[in-house]
């Protein structure tokens, strides 16, 4: 896997820097999706001495991601910065790839002068595929002080996976390792 991290908006100057309570946001179709890369950056802020919380630990998976129901969240832990990430785009190609062909060979020879049998058994185990995923995440971190956007990312990664690898946790840890890593580079957080 490898990431390239550009800067969309540098640190405004209405950032009120670092900012010590965040909630992390992930907007993501699927529920578990969104639990698994908050976790992560919840996990990464923490270890960085900022205090964290994740939006899915503070709703379930019928809770609309909306203003209307971030608000109370950020007012009822107290947050002074929220942190949304969300996908841009995705595109994936699949290769389908033979696995490990393997064959025996029995060569004998036969009653008769000159004349042998041979054998051929081939033992292919089944296929399997190859994906290679180029996605995009953006990451905005907005100031709860003024409700303004102050700070913006977005992520390039490619990634290849294989499909006994298709639930990879790892790249929940590495995503969330590339914008925290972000983040405290900007001095956004305390470091």
């Amino acid at each position: 896997m490898s990431s390239k991290v550009t800067r969309v908006q540098a640190v405004s100057d209405s950032a009120q820097t670092p900012y010590k309570k965040i909630l992390v946001i992930s907007l993501f179709e699927s529920f578990d999706t969104r639990r698994y890369l908050e976790t992560e950056m919840v996990k990464q802020l923490s270890s960085r001495g900022t205090d964290a919380v994740a939006g899915t630990s503070m709703m379930d998976s019928k809770t609309p991601v909306n203003r209307h129901t971030l608000i109370p969240l950020v007012q009822e832990i107290g947050a002074d910065a929220v942190l949304v990430t969300q996908l841009v785009s995705l595109a994936s190609d699949a290769e389908v790839k033979d696995m490990n062909p393997q064959s025996t060979h029995i060569f004998r020879p036969t009653y008769y002068y000159n004349v042998w049998t041979y054998e051929l058994t081939e033992y292919v185990d089944p296929q399997s595929v190859d994906f290679e995923h180029a996605l995009k995440l953006a990451t905005q971190l907005y100031a709860v002080s003024n409700q303004e956007q102050v700070w913006a990312i977005e992520i390039d990664s490619k990634i290849k996976q294989d499909t006994d690898h298709l639930r990879d946790y790892s790249l929940f840890v590495n995503e969330a390792e590339t914008i925290v890593s972000a983040v405290s580079q900007d001095g956004l957080i305390v470091r």
